[in-house]
């Protein structure tokens, strides 16, 4: 009977935290010192104090003549003062000590060479362009308290009041601990993988994140899942005086494998297994020589959250600083998002300013998409008590990104082509980032008219006439004047293995039994496409194996393909030639993007016409293979703007 261990007894983030805290949370009592030129980012353990005045003499704030102020006083334009060069008036530069009979500088601009000397106008007054001794750092004064985070501002402040060593709180020390059997070193070249086995990531993203919020990364080889062996690397970790924190990463699920928990009993106790957070769940946290072990999730996305949620707060707690919330702003969803009850859950969008108003659209869900936290510009969490926020609803969202990126972005919503990553790729030079959100042809369209993005990619065909987009803008947005702009006609057909191992050539071929099918999302134009297809061959849907397994984008169906969940799916030649796999054309389609009238003067729009009309994206568009590009960059306006 194998073990699992079933947590049954959740606990709040919010608690999970102050507990966390509350057992671990205090200033590490560890010094060492550093030249104050290579603190940047440490925390001052004590108090630093000034040795030496800024400026250590009274100099000069002008080019001019140090003088005593006092012999112009009666200078007027009616009764000049002449000055003479090296008995009262001195050729000074800025920063050059006065002498020490002189008290003030005059601008070398306010004196005028004469046979009787510097002729003087106005009188100048005590100390007028002169910093003083001390007028920015007095010795012994107070520089930085203790706990301190020194920034290089900072550097200048202590080199300037003779500071040269700084004491600074030792940074904690994260060791992390990978854990699975199936781990490889992230050296190893990845067309030597074995079947099961899988690079270890985690623990470089973990250890990054641990030195950017001021830990020291303690690497550790990944060890196989055995309870024993996991305990004697906990056990051995915790007798390290230079060990603050360990982390073991993948282990602390439910499932047979999962040994973190177990290991963790042997040699501390537990003080919870679980939390009722979305990623994340399955945290544990332990005491191991009065050491905090943490018992990290293996997904990417669940790690990360983990970490960023309990861990990073702890290491600045040991640093004696409070942790800093990210910045905030309000969005509107441009979709809604279900949710589970119970279970706060962390939510990461896309994010652009359309229309005035910043609009989210949530990116994949799964813990295991490591790419839907690269893409994402902030995170929604949905409360434990919500299902989930409907459409258009207004939210706080957590940024991951400055808002000047996210003013910079074009939101494309829609269908998946291949040619938006060429798209994004010259348009980032140009400041420009380009956000683009599979939904499906039908599903872009609905985002125009509920004004939640700027293009909508779409290759609508209309079974009647054999037209693409233009039945389905006049029943979607019938008030809504739209530009078509074309990106390229190209070939849809079944992406198969390497020499098409089952012959499939036509679309009665899927009905085979030995056939397994992976399909596009309802509203896709592809899966509009394949119904045509079936209904034109008098074929029902349930005689397909596989017609209600889906994917949103083509790239994903030629990774079913390559990865033999599936035999075939029906896409774009592009996604085929990617993945190295075999492609046998169905029918030619338009695609296009789709964008309102009122928006094509934007700097946004008028770039992507600049680039689709350019000669080297037909060229780079046409090295994807499957695309047809003579009209590529044609714009097809709303008749009652043509003239």
């Amino acid at each position: 009977m194998s073990l699992r261990n079933i947590y049954l007894s959740m606990i709040p983030l919010e608690q999970a935290r102050q507990l966390t805290l509350e057992a671990f949370g205090r200033t590490t009592k560890r010094h060492e010192s550093l030249q104050a030129s290579e603190a940047t980012g440490r925390v001052l353990a004590k108090a630093v104090f000034a040795a030496v005045s800024s400026p250590p003499f009274h100099v000069a704030a002008m080019d001019g003549y140090a003088i005593r102020a006092e012999e112009t006083f009666h200078a007027s334009e009616q009764s000049p003062v002449f000055l003479q060069e090296e008995k009262n008036a001195f050729a000074v530069n800025t920063g050059q000590v006065l002498p020490e009979s002189c008290d003030a500088v005059v601008m070398i601009e306010k004196v005028t060479p004469e046979k009787m000397g510097l002729r003087l106008e106005a009188p100048v007054f005590p100390w007028q362009h002169v910093r003083k001794i001390g007028e920015d750092i007095v010795a012994t004064e107070m520089l930085f308290p203790a706990t301190h985070e020194i920034t290089p501002y900072c550097i200048g402040a202590l080199l300037s009041g003779g500071v040269r060593q700084v004491p600074v709180l030792a940074a904690p020390g994260v060791l992390i601990l990978p854990t699975g059997s199936e781990l490889v070193d992230a050296k190893r070249d990845p067309a030597l993988l074995k079947p099961g086995e899988v690079i270890e990531s985690n623990s470089h993203v973990l250890g990054k994140l641990s030195e950017a919020c001021g830990g020291r990364w303690i690497p550790a080889p990944s060890i196989k899942d055995e309870v024993q062996l996991l305990a004697k690397c906990i056990e051995e970790a915790a007798s390290r005086e230079d060990v603050d924190i360990i982390l073991t990463v993948g282990g602390s699920s439910a499932g047979s494998h999962d040994f973190t928990r177990l290991a963790v009993e042997e040699i501390g106790e537990i003080l919870f297994h679980g939390i009722t957070m979305m990623p994340g769940k399955p945290v544990v946290l332990g005491k191991v020589a009065e050491k905090p072990v943490f018992g990290i999730p293996g997904y990417p996305v669940s790690a990360i959250l983990a970490f960023e949620e309990l861990v990073r707060p702890l290491i600045r707690s040991l640093l004696g600083r409070p942790d800093i919330p990210r910045p905030r702003c309000p969005v509107f969803l441009s979709r809604a998002i279900p949710s589970k009850l119970g279970l706060e859950e962390f939510v990461r969008v896309r994010l652009a300013e359309v229309y005035g108003r910043t609009i989210a659209a949530p990116l994949p869900r799964g813990a295991g998409c490591i790419t839907s936290i690269t893409e994402a510009d902030a995170i929604l969490r949905i409360p434990a008590h919500s299902e989930g926020m409907a459409a258009g609803s207004e939210a706080m969202a957590e940024l991951l990104r400055p808002m000047e990126e996210i003013h910079n972005t074009l939101l494309v919503t829609g269908s998946h082509d291949n040619a938006l990553d060429l798209l994004a790729n010259e348009l980032k030079p140009m400041g420009i980032r380009l956000s683009s959100s599979h939904v499906g042809s039908m599903g872009g369209l609905l985002a125009i008219r509920s004004r939640s993005c700027h293009m909508a990619g779409s290759h609508l065909l209309d079974p009647e006439d054999g037209s693409y987009n233009q039945s389905a803008i006049r029943r979607v947005l019938p008030d809504t004047p739209v530009c078509r702009l074309h990106l390229a006609v190209r070939i849809q057909g079944f992406i198969v293995a390497k020499g098409n191992p089952l012959k499939i050539l036509h679309v009665q071929d899927l009905a085979r039994p030995e056939v397994r099918f992976i399909n596009r999302q309802p509203g896709s134009g592809t899966r509009i496409l394949l119904d045509y297809e079936l209904k034109k061959n008098q074929m029902a849907p349930h005689t397909i194996r596989g017609y209600d397994n889906e994917e949103t984008t083509h790239m994903a169906i030629a990774a079913a393909v390559l990865g033999n969940s599936a035999d075939t799916g029906l896409g774009i030649a592009a996604a085929a030639g990617a993945l190295g796999l075999d492609f046998v054309p169905l029918t030619p389609e338009t695609y296009e993007l789709i964008f309102p009238l009122e928006l094509e003067e934007t700097p946004r729009i008028q770039a992507v016409i600049k680039i689709l009309s350019s000669e080297a994206f037909r060229q780079a568009l046409e090295k994807l293979g499957g695309y047809d590009t003579k009209k590529t960059g044609t714009i097809i306006r709303p008749e009652k703007s043509q003239g």
